[in-house]
């Protein structure tokens, strides 16, 4: 059952008396029908770490793991598994996949990982410190050893009863993996195809050939891109040789695409990915500062292009009055030309050759159109307020070339960036907004001091 925020809201008053008495029964009843996600809120919301022990205590194993691995990556969950006896805390990652549990031992400190490795069996113990050597944002740190695979030579019969034995041990399955006697993969079947197969048809006649496989230190946002683009409910993960090593999920996968459009984001904003919401102001002010000088430097750049003609602007006022507004747009316009080709280069589109020419050349043509209508509706409204023609046309040829150069601008960064090997979504906004205030100061003043003056 799913709760809305109200309901949730309501809930965490009613817990935080329960755990507050320490009415144990109460608490199982209270949560028994919510959905992990529901619950890990509620424990979030309480404030203190012993009633969130008391209450995650109070849960069935299974309920308790599922909501452990629920709540949001980072300390506080990590704070809670280790404040945890280290057998309760053992006992509950073995409820748990081991993609995710893995996920959940690698929060915490080294040694409150060793405890409750020691605590759990030396085979769990053995896979789950084998896939920590991987790390956490690469296919080999997405990955789980969990998976139904059948040997190539088997009889479509014996493979199925294997498939009914292993699904038994194994959460979510989506796809049988065919292997050999050296575990290397050869493809996948089919369930449906597995199931109305004759009994003696062989798997080598049933075995379709994976779409997509990757290596265990390919990044996870390339994961995300080949699963999107195949529409896979799970991708393989196999070494240099070909041997599976496990597989990945979808669903494992929309959790990794949600941070790294997140991570653009805040890169694009100028905003170091590190930071959180629930960042301390401290930590807040270190992440944005330094961005905030190289915007200052950069501001200062565009200032000395309106110091260079001050003459100008004395002596026709309205020019400084127009400014901002051409500098605005073409910032604007440079944004969405920005946000276009970040995308692309996200999605891992190739925009070399032609088509880097082709963007560049679109977002132009945009510009172009843009600042045209642009410019020509700003010069009328500056004329209906009584300025010149001559000033119209300053506004108009302004406003129309600002808007080119920021499609210019916009589309062609980002792509050189990414050449050199620097991410575009973090650096290109900072240049692409001083180019555009540049421009449109330098082509507002200069104009207006050849056609005014």
């Amino acid at each position: 059952m799913s709760s809305s925020a109200d309901d949730i809201e309501k809930m965490q008053e009613r817990l935080a008396k329960l755990v507050s008495a320490g009415d144990v029964d109460a608490l199982h009843e209270a949560v028994g029908e919510l959905h992990p996600s529901d619950i890990a809120d509620l424990v979030e919301g309480l404030d203190e770490e012993e009633h969130q022990v008391l209450l995650l205590s109070a849960l069935p194993k299974e309920l308790a793991s599922e909501t452990l691995a629920e709540m949001e990556e980072g300390e506080d969950r990590a704070d809670l598994l280790a404040a945890l006896h280290p057998e309760k805390g053992a006992e509950l990652l073995q409820e748990l996949a081991d993609d995710d549990a893995v996920d959940l031992i690698g929060e915490l400190e080294p040694e409150e990982r060793q405890r409750i490795l020691a605590a759990l069996p030396v085979e769990d113990a053995g896979e789950l410190r084998g896939l920590l050597l991987f790390d956490e944002e690469t296919a080999g740190g997405l990955m789980t050893t969990d998976l139904v695979s059948v040997l190539v030579s088997l009889t479509a019969a014996e493979a199925l009863e294997q498939v009914r034995v292993k699904g038994r041990e194994v959460e979510d399955f989506y796809t049988v993996f065919v292997v050999d006697e050296r575990n290397r993969l050869l493809g996948t079947v089919r369930l449906d195809d597995l199931v109305i197969a004759e009994p003696t048809e062989t798997i080598e006649s049933l075995v379709e050939e994976p779409v997509a496989s990757v290596l265990p230190d390919v990044d996870q946002e390339e994961v995300g891109r080949l699963i999107s683009r195949y529409n896979l409910a799970s991708i393989s993960v196999v070494n240099e040789l070909g041997v599976l090593l496990g597989r990945i999920t979808f669903d494992d996968v929309i959790d990794v695409m949600e941070a790294e459009q997140t991570e653009d984001l805040f890169r694009l904003a100028g905003v170091g990915d590190e930071e959180a919401l629930r960042s301390t102001w401290g930590e807040t002010v270190r992440a944005r500062l330094p961005w905030l000088f190289v915007n200052l430097l950069t501001a200062f750049l565009a200032a000395s292009v309106v110091y260079w003609f001050k003459d100008t602007v004395n002596r026709v006022v309205t020019l400084a009055v127009v400014m901002p507004i051409v500098a605005g747009m073409g910032g604007n316009a440079g944004t969405q030309a920005l946000a276009v080709a970040v995308r692309s280069l996200a999605l891992k589109e190739d925009l070399g050759g032609r088509a880097g020419l082709a963007l560049v050349g679109r977002e132009v043509a945009v510009g172009l159109t843009n600042g045209a209508a642009l410019g020509l509706t700003t010069a009328l409204i500056a004329l209906a307020m009584g300025e010149t023609a001559k000033l119209g046309l300053v506004v108009l040829l302004a406003m129309w070339g600002n808007l080119a150069v920021a499609g210019f601008a916009g589309s062609f960064i980002p792509t050189i960036l990414d050449k050199l090997g620097v991410d575009p979504a973090i650096a290109s906004s900072v240049f692409v907004t001083t180019l555009t205030d540049m421009c449109g100061f330098l082509l507002l003043l200069g104009l207006g001091s050849v056609i005014l003056l």
